[in-house]
C-alpha cells in the first residue's frame, strides 16, 4: 500500500478547470466515501479550497491519479496535464507546507491551517481516515502550529479576501472613504473582507448572505448594512466594488443582472472582485461597458509582491518541515520497511454504470 497525494492548485491550473473540480464542504464525507470505494482506498482525505483540490490517501502501488479524479467529480475529462502527484515522504512533506500556508498563493496565510484540519475531521468523522492518514495529518497540524510559534512567516501574512481589498484600494487610489462596497457571501473570506475594508477607511459597506442573519450579524459588528439576498442585484446600483465568495456552486451573477442596473449607474465604473471558486460571477460581465472584473487567479501579482518580505524565513519553516517529516516517516514506515516507488499505472476500468450507481452515493 502506498501513501500518497494526488492533486492541482493554482500553480497548475488556472481557476476553470479548479472550479469544474471543486467539492463543496458539506460533500467532503461523500465524495471521500466513493473514492475509498471505489477506488480500492483503505483511507482518503479530501481537501478542496479556492485554491487547491487534494486527495490524501493510502492506497494499491498501482493506480491512476487522473481516474481517481474523475471518480471525485463523476466527470470525464482529461485532467492528467494539471495534475501533481506525491508518495510517501514527499507526500507528507507536501501536506506539512499546504497546512503550513507554504504552499498558498498567500504566503503564509492562515485560513489553510483551519480547512487542511475540517477535511481531517470531516474524514475521520466518516471513518475514512485511519492509522496512517490520522498521524500524518495530526503531526501536520502540529507542523503548522510549530512554524508560527518559531518563524516570522505569518507576520504581516494576508488571507485572500484582504488581498481582494488592497486590489480595491488600488482600483481608487487607496481612498475607499466615498466609496460603496458590496460583500456576497458572510462566510470567512467575506468576513475577511469587511474586516480588512474596516481598516482601510471604507464607510460603506454592505453585506448579502443566503442566511440574512449571518449578514445582520456580520455587518452590524462593523457598522455596515445588511442585504436580503434575493436584493442583492437591485443593491448593484449604487456599489462601485463588488466582493464575492459565497460558496455557491452556481453562478450568482449573472451577465443580464449587470446589464439591467448600468442604465442607473450613469457609466460609473464598477469593480467586480471574484474570489470564489467555483466562480459566481459569469466571465462575459467584463465584456460590458464601464464593469471591470477580476478573479482569484488575477490577484496573484499583489500576493508576489507581499510574499517578498516574508521569503526569508522560507528556509527555517523548510527545516522544520524537513525535520518533522522525517519524524512521521519513521513512525508509519520505518527504514528498510519503504515501499518501492509507484509503477506506471494502467488505467482503471469500472464496470458499464458503475459510476452512475456510485454518484448516487453522494
Amino acid at each position: 500500500m502506498k501513501l500518497f497525494v494526488a492533486g492541482l492548485s493554482y500553480k497548475s491550473a488556472p481557476v476553470e478547470v479548479r472550479e469544474q473540480l471543486a467539492v463543496q464542504r458539506s460533500r467532503l464525507a461523500c465524495y471521500g466515501c466513493r473514492l475509498k470505494l471505489a477506488g480500492n482506498l483503505s483511507e482518503v482525505v479530501v481537501l478542496s479550497t479556492c485554491n487547491r483540490v487534494e486527495i490524501y490517501g493510502v492506497g494499491p502501488d498501482a493506480l491512476n491519479a487522473a481516474d481517481l479524479f474523475n471518480l471525485l467529480t463523476g466527470k470525464q475529462f482529461d485532467v492528467s496535464p494539471f495534475l501533481y502527484v506525491k508518495e510517501d515522504d514527499e507526500a507528507v512533506r507536501h501536506l506539512f507546507s499546504v497546512a503550513s500556508g507554504l504552499d498558498s498563493m498567500v504566503l503564509g496565510e492562515t485560513e489553510i491551517t483551519g480547512q487542511v484540519k475540517h477535511a481531517y475531521l470531516t474524514a475521520q468523522a466518516a471513518r475514512l481516515a485511519g492509522k496512517v492518514l490520522n498521524r500524518v495529518f495530526q503531526s501536520a497540524l502540529q507542523t503548522a502550529k510549530e512554524i508560527r510559534t518559531r518563524t516570522a512567516i505569518g507576520r504581516g501574512a494576508t488571507s485572500v479576501g484582504s488581498v481582494a481589498v488592497e486590489l480595491a484600494e488600488r482600483i481608487f487610489d487607496s481612498d475607499l472613504s466615498r466609496k460603496t462596497v458590496l460583500i456576497l457571501g458572510a462566510g470567512k473570506m467575506g468576513e475577511a473582507c469587511v474586516r480588512h475594508l474596516a481598516k482601510r477607511g471604507a464607510k460603506t459597506v454592505l453585506v448579502s448572505n443566503r442566511s440574512f442573519d449571518r449578514a445582520q450579524n456580520l455587518a452590524s459588528e462593523f457598522g455596515g448594512q445588511a442585504v436580503p439576498f434575493e436584493e442583492f442585484r437591485q443593491a448593484l446600483a449604487a456599489a462601485d466594488i463588488v466582493v464575492s465568495s459565497t460558496g455557491s456552486p452556481e453562478i450568482v451573477l449573472r451577465r443580464d443582472d449587470v446589464a439591467a442596473v448600468l442604465p442607473q449607474r450613469r457609466n460609473r465604473p464598477l469593480f467586480l472582485i471574484d474570489i470564489a471558486v467555483p466562480r459566481d460571477i459569469d466571465p462575459a460581465i467584463q465584456h460590458l461597458a464601464n464593469v471591470f472584473l477580476y478573479d482569484i487567479d488575477d490577484l496573484q501579482g499583489i500576493v508576489l509582491e507581499n510574499a517578498r518580505c516574508r521569503e526569508q524565513e522560507l528556509a527555517r519553516c523548510r527545516e522544520i518541515v524537513a525535520g518533522r517529516t522525517a519524524a512521521v516517516m519513521e513512525k508509519i514506515a520505518p527504514s528498510g520497511k519503504r515501499t518501492c516507488p509507484l509503477r506506471p499505472a494502467a488505467p482503471l476500468h469500472w464496470p458499464l454504470g458503475y459510476l452512475e450507481s456510485q454518484s448516487q452515493i453522494a
